[in-house]
């Protein structure tokens, strides 16, 4: 069960934009579209990818591997994630890190890495995350899912208790491409049936917020531990009920 989320160098190798300012009015918002990973929910542990039970996984089948070889390794997938187009496959993503270990990526172990476990042994949400989406969907607001992540992120949400405020979903793996690709934020606001200018884009990457707002949305960048110039940003998801 892959957790959805892009890794660190990825992240870090988006092009960064200039400080952007023009917005809807918030009369007119209707939906949020949120980012999940860093905005909804969090790994327990503090790494996305690969999963937490990677090593444990891969030493059950080749007990010899050492953890030096292990950080080399994740090092091997980052370079992968990072050289992607969009959401590799989650089979390719562990070959790669298998073959720097000179471990075989035979059928079993492929499939013990992706076997299913509970969300919440592996994710957490943030502590604002599910009274904000209640009190949002109280409110009437309508929301959905724009992120980088692979095919099963809504189950994960459901595993986390927070699927069922979403009605619709852009995921890279699904779409063939990662954000800031406009597909994916007009993917969401096409499935509400609403214009750009009605749905607040939200997510903890401030260069993607901008792209978003270039783009004729609403945008907020969540920064828990520091503010940023480039875009309008909040420090907790609960300021997003001043804006509905």
């Amino acid at each position: 069960m892959p957790v959805g989320a892009v890794s660190a160098t990825r992240r870090a190798s988006r092009h960064q934009t200039g400080r952007v300012t023009t917005q809807p009015s918030p009369e007119d918002l209707r939906a949020v579209l949120f980012d999940s990973g860093g905005v909804l929910m969090q790994p327990i542990g503090g790494r996305w990818n690969p999963r937490a039970d990677f090593e444990q996984t891969v030493l059950s089948h080749a007990p010899s591997i050492t953890p030096e070889q292990f950080a080399a390794a994740i090092v091997t997938g980052d370079h992968f994630f990072a050289a992607s187009s969009s959401t590799p496959d989650y089979d390719d993503y562990h070959r790669v890190m298998l073959r720097d270990l000179g471990v075989e990526p035979a059928r079993q172990l492929l499939a013990d890495l992706r076997r299913e476990v509970p969300a919440a042994t592996i994710l957490e949400t943030y502590p604002e995350v599910v009274g904000t989406l209640e009190e949002l969907s109280r409110r009437g607001v309508r929301m959905a899912v724009v992120s980088d992540a692979w095919p099963d992120l809504p189950d994960l949400h459901a595993g986390l208790g927070i699927g069922r405020f979403f009605e619709a979903y852009a995921i890279s793996a699904e779409l063939g491409c990662d954000k800031p690709d406009p597909r994916m934020y007009h993917h969401a606001s096409t499935a509400l049936n609403l214009a750009p200018a009605q749905c607040l884009f939200v997510d903890d990457d401030p260069s993607l917020v901008a792209a978003a707002i270039t783009l004729g949305y609403a945008g907020r960048a969540v920064c828990r531990d520091a503010t940023t110039s480039d875009v309008p940003s909040i420090a907790s998801l609960t300021e997003l009920l001043d804006l509905f």
